[in-house]
């Protein structure tokens, strides 16, 4: 894969010395007022995608610096296991002498949140 890539690179090298050797001619740019500047094409055309391509590569790095930022402050906290949950406060329920003789007595039990005890629940 390194030497497709090395390929590609050696390719467009090749291509862009060929095209500012044939091109290599004055270009007179008009700037403001009578102001004019002559440049060589080649070099035009270099500084035109330098302009395009240098505001779009810096906000790329800044947007992959922030990614990478906010990834390595998640991690510490997303590795960190989540401990076992508390069961609920089970607080014996009020019972009438005699209701366990019966054949369905009522559950002996009830959930209570923490911190209520029983003459609290309602």
């Amino acid at each position: 894969m390194a030497f497709l890539r090395t390929l590609f690179w050696v390719a467009v090298t090749v291509v862009v010395v060929v095209f500012a050797t044939r091109n290599w001619i004055p270009v007179t740019i008009n700037l403001f007022g009578d102001l004019q500047a002559d440049v060589k094409l080649p070099v035009l055309l270099m500084i035109a995608f330098l302009a395009g391509f240098v505001p779009l590569y810096i906000w790329h790095v800044a947007m992959r610096w922030r990614d990478r930022r906010r990834s390595t402050v998640d991690r510490p906290v997303a590795s960190v296991a989540p401990g076992p949950v508390a069961p609920a406060h089970v607080a014996p329920a009020q019972v009438s002498p005699g209701a366990m003789d019966q054949p369905h007595a009522p559950a002996i039990f009830q959930a209570v949140s923490p911190g209520v005890g029983p003459a609290q629940a309602d």
